[in-house]
């Protein structure tokens, strides 16, 4: 059966290839699709030797596929590709009467990426009724869809298929949405005809570059996730100091690249309901997120795409905006996580944040810790906040503070 099917679909013309096509780009809206395009199912040549140079630099996050062939070869994946049908989902880049963080109600922020139901689901519900309109038409149709946990690049299918130009940020720009847009893709066994890959629209602005909190944009197009803060949000350890304080108050991901991006400024989709955002899951009061339970967490994190590494990383980043925010009406709650926590990456975050604050409560709580604390690296940390305190700028900065 499944020969007579592909002889069935080898007697199809060029023309009813281009026309099934035209009417999959037409359907698109109703599919609750923004933006479509095909891309040939060709070896991705130059992005291996870009990822191979980008893995002999240590630039990789490890959230990746390992294996670079399957990352940029489609017939690994899946057998006798004719076509890749590549989609973008446009999301959200502004929050409606955002709540107000203010002194004891000190809030962290969530990427835009975030602010909606998963979009991991999102998409592969439209990949599914694509599925399903393909099918309908043509029988014998079958595909793989993926959406940024498959093994293909997800940027590198859309700029083939021409949803948009790779932006010197790493992401898809395209010329409707910017990079507010969520991507996903199809492998399938239709010969559709491809589409021409979209011109570069940066030209020499590097404002991504330029303003990159942490310089993980070594180069146009060139991303070190190691020192990248969307990256780092995600990590379960500890964090170096350093990095602490570029993180700010971001709980989960980083939009900067994206906010300073001439292209994306005036852009805000909001035609699709279940990637609107609750304001009070984008924008979060810190500090009760420092006693969420795991129910507690899953009943107010669990649809978003923040939630995939678990609560630990969103409790250590609330510390770290807290420390940053160095409000004194945060200490308590800290120093209990320094106390009583389980769990030595929070123990010694607390640490950090108690030294960024500082006052008798915060230097008390260090130096119990540092004296009782089972974990080296909790009392290592403990150590160097108490040593930042004294010193006499911190101690007169603070003085001034209080006047």
């Amino acid at each position: 059966m499944a020969a007579s099917r592909a002889a069935e679909a080898q007697k199809r013309d060029r023309a009813f290839w281009l026309r099934l096509k035209e009417e999959m780009v037409a359907a698109a809206p109703a599919l609750g699709i923004d933006k479509i395009g095909v891309a040939s199912p060709d070896p991705f040549v130059e992005l291996k030797e870009r990822l191979v140079r980008h893995r002999e630099l240590g630039y990789e996050s490890g959230f990746e596929e390992p294996d670079l062939d399957k990352r940029t070869n489609p017939a690994l994946l899946f057998d006798e590709p004719r076509s890749i049908i590549a989609i973008a989902v446009a999301y959200p880049s502004k929050l409606k009467d955002p709540p107000v963080s203010e002194p004891g109600a000190r809030r962290g922020i969530l990427s835009r990426s975030a602010w909606g139901e998963d979009y991991h689901r999102v998409l592969n519900v439209r990949l599914e009724r694509l599925a399903a309109w393909l099918a309908e038409r043509v029988p014998e149709a079958r595909g793989l869809s993926m959406v940024d946990t498959g093994a293909l690049s997800d940027r590198a299918v859309a700029e083939r298929a021409g949803i948009g130009w790779s932006g010197k940020n790493s992401l898809i720009l395209t010329s409707e949405w910017g990079s507010w847009v969520y991507l996903g893709e199809m492998i399938t066994n239709l010969p559709l005809p491809p589409d021409t890959p979209a011109e570069d629209g940066c030209g020499e602005c590097t404002k991504c570059i330029d303003a990159c909190p942490t310089g993980a944009l070594v180069g146009p197009g060139q991303l070190n996730a190691q020192k990248c803060i969307s990256f780092l949000t995600q990590t379960k350890g500890i964090v170096a100091d350093e990095m602490m304080t570029k993180i700010g108050n971001r709980l989960y991901g980083c939009d900067t690249c994206q906010i300073v991006c001439p292209v994306n400024r005036g852009k805000d989709a909001r035609h699709h309901p279940e990637l609107l955002p609750d304001p009070e899951v984008a924008k979060p009061l810190l500090q009760p997120l420092l006693t969420l339970g795991n129910r507690e967490f899953k009943e107010r994190f669990g649809s978003s795409s923040a939630a995939w590494r678990g609560r630990k990383p969103i409790q250590r980043n609330a510390l770290i905006g807290l420390g940053n925010f160095r409000d004194e009406a945060a200490v308590p709650d800290i120093a209990r996580v320094l106390r009583e926590d389980p769990r030595f990456e929070l123990r010694a975050t607390a640490a950090w944040a108690l030294g960024r604050i500082g006052g008798e409560e915060a230097e008390a709580a260090l130096r119990e810790a540092a004296e009782t604390d089972r974990d080296g690296e909790v009392v290592a940390a403990a150590g160097r906040a108490l040593v930042a305190l004294a010193q006499p700028d911190r101690r007169t900065a603070r003085k001034s503070e209080q006047r």
